[in-house]
């Protein structure tokens, strides 16, 4: 007896020693050191101790795995690294609940037997162009590896916070969004429990609070509330929590759970109650109001291009230009910094790579690094950089944390083919059975700003195209219209604050075929002018009458040129190339089809829009004193950035567009690419130059396709100044001009 336990004995070490021998070892030296620190976990609710979301810990930090290209042959692998012999299936699009952190692997291709994750081919540790909606999870056989030493593994039940929420007490915090106070809680299986407040402090709430969208938190008076739990039956889960204030997760933070059926749990406390500020866009319930945002005088920051409330490309301000941030070393701290400073939350993702499209003009801030406690994004130490150190495929990008709205909650879509088109019904009230009822929204009017603030209120992107008659989506009982002449400027959280009617509703057509409906998408093009071009373009030209019968044909001259002496005289032409980038993350297409554009024979080109830009000379007061419009002939892609494939050409009547990261170049010498100014008498104005002016087709942003110039004209020769993209020109600025005309642009032709 005492042989076969000795003889038992050793095979069980000889089992241990070459698991822990496979745990560590890898083919090459560096994987062996990167290897012996990485440990994984399973995470997520529900789940069983056998499955949830796969989570590695690398570099000192967790993250997770992206479901792209995921097989089971790579849980497998992953299951052997948590103790169990194998997998029995895998898990995609955040079914256990969506991580933290970073996405570290990301498209993960194993055989099945490899040893270590590491050994599997993928792109690279931190390389991943996935969210955490894309979270792989996996399920593992229910059979553990004999003489698994597990000190690789830790399940989150004993160490990770999946679920935080306030729970409102006092009756009318009930009844309101945002829920900004309450007692803390946090999900344990299938209930809520309580965190004890013995040694909670300010540091902690403020991690709390920048969870749940808000940027601060403040004093809370907890006799209420002590009271309160005096009567309550509470569940204590978690106690010591011991933040330093700068996480974007209080899963992140030293604490401790109770273990078992512990008794006097938080003795002599209580739980633990936070209290938040909200930022300015949600504190009054008026979503829509705009945060005025400045720090230090002129610097701002803002967000740009992200389909969502509170993300977005990161750019700022700087001696009066916008710029873009390098994601050199770009990680959450900073992140979160920019969402508190712009009144959202702690970061839920920083992004690289230009994730939100790329911007254009400077990167003005590289290898940004906060502590997390910095008011502003400026505060932070940052390097100067240039155009060698970092491009524009670098930009930092951010997704924010924002407060619960329930704002998807008041409208819906109805009669799509897919979730992300419909019918737009709006939230009325409850009639007498108690039942909630809906309402239409009259198409008349009805546009793609419209169908953007929808879009997003729903969480569905982008708008694609809104539309003002839906027969074709007839599948619903609803056919009272409720609102008409919506008007959006864009920017609201809810197409319920844009201006409408009210309680008058004035819908000339009142069938239910003329309602309006949206089809939205999660990417969308984004065009802008390059300022610059125009500025050192800019030249005028008197051209002969004889030779612009193709141009007033088109209506490119201003309307006196009908009364012209045909064919002789001239007319003065302001003619500027301009050159139009794509940017965003969709190829900007003519929105009617190919079958509708109109054929010019004159110049021989199809007309894939009616109006593609307009050009405009206005007074400092905004009068219009001239005008000029070019339609989309030959709209395609000049040149595009290194990498990038070329995929319009208008030449033998080929297909119109834009491709991302491509632009559209319009020289100073093609017709039309003009202002007529023949009439403009001598005095200071404003060029201004729109693209896409009547929304026609959907992009990301439209607040920058406006350009404005600076313009002097004295009869005979022009100054060109100051050209910009944004809102016009303040009255400092048009003082500091006529101070300083600028630029020459002498010649006439």
């Amino acid at each position: 007896m005492k042989i076969l336990w000795t003889e038992l004995l050793t095979a069980l070490c000889s089992v241990w020693f070459w698991v822990g021998f496979a745990q560590q070892t890898t083919p090459a030296p560096t994987r062996q050191t990167q290897g012996s620190k990485l440990k994984f976990r399973l995470a997520g609710y529900p789940r069983k101790h056998n499955e949830g979301r796969i989570e590695v810990f690398y570099n000192e930090e967790w993250g997770t795995i992206c479901d792209d290209d995921f097989t089971l042959e790579n849980a497998h692998v992953l299951c052997r690294h948590l103790g169990f012999v194998s997998a029995t299936g895998w898990a995609h699009s955040a079914k256990y609940g969506k991580g933290v952190g970073k996405v570290w692997l990301d498209n993960v291709n194993c055989g099945g037997s490899e040893k270590s994750i590491e050994d599997c081919r993928s792109r690279g540790w931190g390389n991943s162009d996935c969210t955490h909606e894309e979270d792989a999870g996996v399920i593992c056989k229910d059979e553990r590896i004999k003489g698994f030493v597990d000190s690789n593994t830790i399940e989150s039940d004993q160490s990770h916070l999946e679920e935080v929420r306030l729970r409102p007490v006092v009756a009318s915090a009930k009844k309101r969004l945002p829920i900004t106070e309450g007692i803390v809680e946090v999900r344990y299986k299938d209930s809520w429990a309580q965190i004890c407040d013995e040694g909670w402090n300010s540091k902690n709430s403020h991690v709390v609070c920048g969870m749940l969208g808000f940027p601060s938190d403040k004093k809370v008076n907890k006799n209420f509330y002590k009271l309160y739990a005096e009567r309550q039956q509470l569940n204590y889960r978690v106690h010591s929590v011991a933040c330093a204030g700068t996480e974007v997760h209080l899963s992140l933070c030293p604490f401790e759970f109770y273990k078992g059926n512990a008794t006097g749990v938080c003795k002599g406390g209580m739980p633990v109650v936070v209290s938040c500020l909200a930022g300015p866009m949600f504190s009054s319930g008026i979503a829509q109001k705009k945060k005025k945002q400045q720090q230090h005088g002129e610097l701002l920051v803002r967000l740009k291009g992200g389909a969502k409330i509170g993300e977005g490309r990161v750019e700022v301000l700087k001696n009066n230009n916008w710029g873009t941030v390098c994601d050199d070393r770009w990680n959450l701290q900073a992140a979160s910094v920019v969402c508190r400073e712009l009144g959202f939350g702690s970061a839920k993702e920083a992004l690289t790579g230009a994730r939100m499209g790329q911007g254009m003009g400077p990167i003005h801030m590289n290898e940004v690094q906060c502590t997390g406690t910095e008011t502003s994004l400026w505060n932070c130490q940052y390097k100067n950089i240039t155009e060698e150190d970092c491009k524009h495929s670098e930009d930092a990008s951010v997704r924010c944390n924002s407060p619960y709205m329930g704002f998807e909650t008041t409208i819906h879509l109805v009669g799509g083919r897919t979730r992300t088109e419909g019918r737009v019904e709006v939230q009325v009230g409850k009639n007498s059975t108690g039942t909630q009822t809906w309402g239409l929204i009259c198409g008349e009017g009805w546009g793609t700003k419209e169908a953007m603030v929808v879009c997003r209120q729903l969480g569905l992107g982008f708008a694609s195209h809104g539309l003002q008659e839906t027969w074709y989506w007839d599948a619903s009982n609803v056919t009272e219209m409720v609102m008409s002449g919506v008007k959006c400027t864009g920017h609201e959280m809810t197409i319920q604050h844009c201006q409408h009617h009210g309680n008058n509703v004035n819908c000339k057509k009142t069938g239910s075929r003329f309602a309006a409906g949206v089809i939205c998408s999660e990417t969308a093009s984004d065009l802008l002018l390059h300022a610059s071009l125009v500025q050192e373009s800019a030249y005028i030209e008197d051209r002969p009458l004889h030779m612009l019968y193709c141009a007033a044909e088109e209506n490119c001259l201003s309307s006196s040129a009908r009364n012209a002496n045909w064919p002789y005289g001239h007319r003065r032409l302001l003619r500027f190339s301009s050159q139009i980038h794509n940017n965003g993350r969709a190829d900007f297409r003519p929105k009617a089809g190919r079958h509708s554009w109109v054929w010019h024979e004159c110049h021989r080109h199809y007309h894939s829009m009616d109006i593609f830009t307009h050009y405009d000379i206005l007074t400092s007061n905004g009068t219009r004193v001239a005008e000029g419009h070019k339609a989309s002939f030959c709209l395609e892609d000049t040149e595009c950035y290194e990498g990038v494939q070329k995929r319009y050409e208008c030449a033998n009547f080929g297909e119109q567009g834009i491709t991302i990261d491509c632009w559209d170049l319009y020289r100073h010498d093609i017709d039309c690419q003009w202002i007529d100014i023949t009439d403009v008498k001598p005095g200071n104005y404003i060029l201004q130059v729109v693209i896409n002016p009547h929304y026609e087709v959907a992009e990301s942003d439209f607040t920058n396709n406006a350009m404005k110039c600076n313009c002097k004209y004295d009869g005979h020769r022009i100054w060109v100044h100051n050209c910009h993209i944004g809102d016009a020109f303040s009255e400092e600025e048009n003082r500091r001009f006529e101070q300083y005309p600028g630029q020459l642009n002498n010649q006439i032709v």
